[in-house]
């Protein structure tokens, strides 16, 4: 990140605390310049004016507090934190010296072995990016855990599907509903492209009750519903093109792995931070202007075929490389040696009573 470009100062307070506020937040330098935020995409403009400032002095008082750390871990991956820690060095190297606290990059926290998928530079039928299975390529030993049972007969759907032609569509498991006018235009979006889709959306009445009338049936065979995928599966198989995602930061990690291109319609909190990153920091993905049907389908052709979409998939590919190569594996790894040996060598007695525990 580029630590001397001003953040987005919010002005939505009034005028005199809104000054002072106001060189607080652009003192912090901590985005790039090409992201652009307006004061609607912030994460504490959640609420009422009284909920938004309370918010925002809890943030403020959080990011003071972080000044005396000497350590910050981050599921994040090198290049995309804070500069100057692009490499773990020893306990007594120059790193340590240099900036206190270090944000050291720990992640992706789930790529430990290696992805299951590489994606193909090059034209589909349809002028998109093929992928082709690496499946010698082991396992990460791990699974993101999840609140919500998972349906693996998407897996099997899956298999049946052409390479990179599925647009794969969730909004993750905390973002509430997003209104019954925006599920039936997303879901007539989705048919008028096409295109196979899979779609984990809760079988509940505050988002199912927005389907038009009949339309599991409707779309039976080309869409498929579920009410929760196993997404790291998902997006680690070959028949998914796009990602549709609220723009979640596990999600959007976990995209980033899996090398998939991602039309993003962020809901709440960190996600227009996290939007803004794919769309015009790194350049993975589009997002999404509005829920209407004819803007879900326009966006998902832009995102799945001809030029645009191979430029995405490339930007994307080269993203990935940066994430999961054995050199980023390496360096998350000897970030937390880094961060334990801290640890050991500062507190000796914490690391003797949990040793007899």
């Amino acid at each position: 990140m580029d630590q001397s470009t001003p953040a987005v100062s919010s002005n939505q307070l009034d005028d005199k605390d809104g000054r002072e506020e106001e060189q607080v937040v652009r003192g912090l330098g901590i985005l790039p310049a090409q992201l652009e935020l307006s004061t609607k995409e912030l994460p504490w403009l959640v609420g009422d004016s009284a909920t938004q400032r309370s918010r925002f002095a809890f943030w403020l008082q959080t990011l003071r507090r972080a000044r005396g750390f000497r350590s910050v871990l981050v599921n994040s991956f090198p290049g995309e934190a804070v500069t100057g820690t692009a490499a773990a060095e020893d306990d007594d190297g120059p790193q340590r010296q240099a900036a206190c606290p270090r944000v050291l990059p720990v992640g992706p926290l789930l790529v430990l072995a290696g992805c299951n998928v590489e994606r193909a530079k090059g034209a589909g039928d349809d002028g998109g990016v093929a992928a082709t299975n690496i499946n010698n390529h082991p396992q990460p030993c791990s699974k993101n855990p999840s609140m919500w049972q998972a349906d693996s007969t998407c897996i099997r759907w899956l298999d049946a599907q052409p390479a990179a032609s599925v647009v794969y569509v969730s909004f993750g498991s905390w973002v509430g509903p997003i209104g019954h006018d925006k599920i039936r235009e997303l879901a007539l979006g989705l048919e008028a492209t096409g295109r196979p889709f899979l779609w984990a959306i809760k079988d509940d009445p505050s988002w199912r009750a927005g389907l038009p009338a009949g339309y599991a049936g409707s779309v039976a065979g080309r869409g498929k519903l579920v009410d929760w995928a196993p997404q790291d599966d998902v997006l680690g198989h070959a028949a998914v093109g796009c990602y549709l995602t609220h723009c979640g930061w596990n999600s959007t990690v976990e995209a980033i792995q899996h090398g998939v291109r991602m039309l993003c319609c962020p809901v709440s909190g960190d996600q227009f931070i996290n939007c803004a990153y794919i769309t015009r920091v790194w350049e993975v993905g589009l997002k999404l202007g509005s829920v209407r049907r004819d803007v879900v389908r326009d966006c998902i052709e832009r995102i799945m075929g001809g030029a645009e979409g191979t430029r995405l998939q490339e930007k994307m590919d080269a993203l990935r490389q940066r994430a999961v190569t054995a050199e980023a594996r390496c360096l998350a790894q000897g970030n937390l040696r880094s961060f334990v040996n801290e640890i050991k060598r500062d507190h000796p007695l914490l690391t003797q009573i949990y040793n007899i525990l």
